[in-house]
């Protein structure tokens, strides 16, 4: 009875500490970003990272959501562009952190940066 007890046990805190462990949604990954585009104008975005790469988001049309593209973390140098207008941000990013570029139905732009974890 002591054994069966003993195994129980064992087995309730294993499972206990392994869904503690899992509770994270992102694992050290690399930082994101992706355009919301819920304007009338297609919109592109340059992304610098502080490694001296480049990504580019190309080519958003109007009404629709680019797929994340990933990037190097530390300092980033975001270049949105809609029609003729430029907006350049710079940014400390994270691993696990995500930067949204929403344009909204004005064509106003605005930008998140959020924990994938929370």
């Amino acid at each position: 009875m002591k054994v069966f007890r003993f195994l129980m046990t064992t087995v309730v805190a294993g499972l206990f500490m392994a869904g503690m462990s899992s509770c994270d949604k992102c694992d050290d990954e690399n930082p994101r970003a992706k355009v919301i585009n819920e304007g009338t104008l297609e919109a592109s975005v340059q992304i610098k990272t502080s490694n001296g790469n480049t990504e580019n988001i190309n080519n958003v049309m109007p009404n629709s959501t680019s797929a994340a593209s990933s990037y190097a973390k530390g300092t980033v140098t975001f270049t949105i562009t809609l029609d003729k207008t430029e907006l350049v941000e710079t940014v400390q990013m994270d691993t696990c952190h995500e930067y949204d570029i929403v344009i909204d139905a004005n064509n106003n732009i605005s930008t998140v940066s959020r924990d994938r974890n929370d």
